[in-house]
């Protein structure tokens, strides 16, 4: 029987992508999944891929069926952490809808009652950003502040809503695996 990893996968969100990345490399036993927009955005903010794969796997978004879904059903998973989660793969998780290796990846967790631990970048009113230049403001739309609230009633889900709180779940999290 196989050690259960964490899960982590980055969508197309830029929301503190480089505090989020700098936590994820402190972990052991991880496997990122990368969206198709990820892998875009890790590119603007001039993050190598090739430095993250030499801590752990890195899986992307390259097949329609996204076959890695499949190790949640074998127990090589114990938890699933989406950070950060654009206001697209929100909505879509929302929905219901699977249609790409990160919602599919949230759909499987929940199927199999693995816990997810989910950080939207879209959480207040007004919120200060990163962005590739440096911090902005943005204002979440409400339907994109409304499908964040409607993630945190999902069972075997904690939202997020800063990166520190991120830490402290994840943290807790593996605490009691051990």
């Amino acid at each position: 029987m196989i050690k259960p990893r964490l899960a982590w996968a980055i969508t197309g969100s830029g929301h503190y992508i480089e505090e989020c990345l700098d936590f994820l490399l402190t972990l052991d036993d991880v496997d990122l999944y990368i969206s198709q927009a990820g892998e875009e955005v890790l590119k603007m903010y001039g993050i190598d891929l090739s430095d993250i794969r030499a801590k752990m796997p890195v899986y992307r978004d390259k097949a329609a069926s996204a076959p890695p879904v499949g190790h949640f059903y074998k127990g090589h998973y114990h938890t699933f952490v989406m950070a950060p989660a654009t206001s697209n793969t929100v909505a879509k998780c929302v929905l219901g809808i699977a249609d790409s290796l990160v919602t599919n990846l949230y759909a499987q967790a929940g199927k199999c009652r693995v816990p997810s631990i989910v950080y939207p970048c879209d959480t207040a009113p007004e919120m200060e950003t990163t962005a590739p230049g440096g911090k902005v403001m943005v204002y979440p739309r409400r339907i994109d502040l409304e499908a964040t609230e409607k993630l945190r009633t999902f069972e075997y889900t904690t939202v997020v809503d800063n990166v520190d709180e991120l830490i402290i779940k994840v943290n807790e999290r593996l605490k009691t695996l051990k």
